[in-house]
């Protein structure tokens, strides 16, 4: 059984193999009541077409660096997410990432010099592999429905992971980007805690943007997105409380001397 090339997995994946007739014809996939890859994950990426619904749950920022990607922020500090408890168990109502729902599939490059994406999957996962229960992925020589839909979610994934790869490039053209910082008062504690490491959209640039842009901004709907995305931010302190009230809260800043 081939694994596909590796030079880097992504986020959650520990590895990648194809679904493939030949090596899976009677392998199954089963649900999962747990969402064991999401425990202690701080940052999840997103897609701009979820920000409407996510910017109720989670602050939405711009991971910092080159490749600024969306991403919905389930915990203030790395190996915290507030979300999904130490057993895997998401919190009820709340919104799971596009991105952490497809695993444990995705569509990955078989070859580096190939176009073309390949339905692949995380062997690691326990979803999928020769179980006695479970939806089998192929009959017979075709793929089975499952699979069918599995790869159908995962080619509408792609789709919108290309479409806000459009937006950001749209908001580095105009430099709307900019390095955050998030202060936050807890009661009884005279520091603040800071928060920084990721980027956000400059609202005075965005303010002074000219007229015709905001105008064709607002008819494309890439206007109501970047406001889910800064109003979202108000969410950071509601995530501070939650690991404040988890015990999970950052240690107390030094006083000033």
């Amino acid at each position: 059984m081939a694994s596909a090339p590796q030079a880097s997995l992504p986020l959650f994946y520990n590895d990648i193999v194809p679904l493939n007739l030949r090596d899976h014809a009677n392998w199954k996939a089963r649900g999962a009541d747990k969402a064991s890859w999401m425990i202690g994950q701080h940052a999840v990426p997103l897609t701009v077409e979820e920000f409407p619904q996510a910017a109720r749950h989670f602050p939405i920022i711009f991971a910092s660096g080159d490749n600024p990607v969306p991403l919905a922020l389930m915990g203030l500090n790395e190996g915290i997410n507030v979300f999904v408890n130490a057993e895997g168990i998401v919190a009820p109502g709340t919104y799971v990432p596009a991105y952490a729902r497809r695993y444990p599939f995705l569509l990955a490059k078989l070859t580096p010099d190939t176009t073309d994406l390949s339905l692949c999957f995380d062997p690691t996962s326990g979803l999928v592999g020769d179980f006695p229960e479970g939806e089998l992925l192929f009959n017979g020589e075709e793929p089975s429905e499952a699979t069918r839909n599995v790869l159908q979610f995962c080619e509408q994934f792609e789709q919108a992971g290309q479409r806000t790869q459009t937006f950001v490039e749209e908001l580095t053209k105009h430099d709307l980007l900019m390095d955050g910082e998030a202060a936050i008062q807890q009661a009884g504690i005279e520091q603040p805690f800071v928060y920084r490491g990721f980027q956000m959209v400059n609202q005075e640039k965005l303010r002074d943007m000219r007229g015709d842009v905001l105008r064709g901004w607002a008819q494309s709907g890439l206007l109501p997105l970047l406001y889910a995305h800064i109003f979202s931010l108000d969410l950071m302190s509601t995530i501070f409380g939650k690991q404040v009230e988890m015990g999970v809260g950052p240690t107390p800043p030094l006083p000033a001397f």
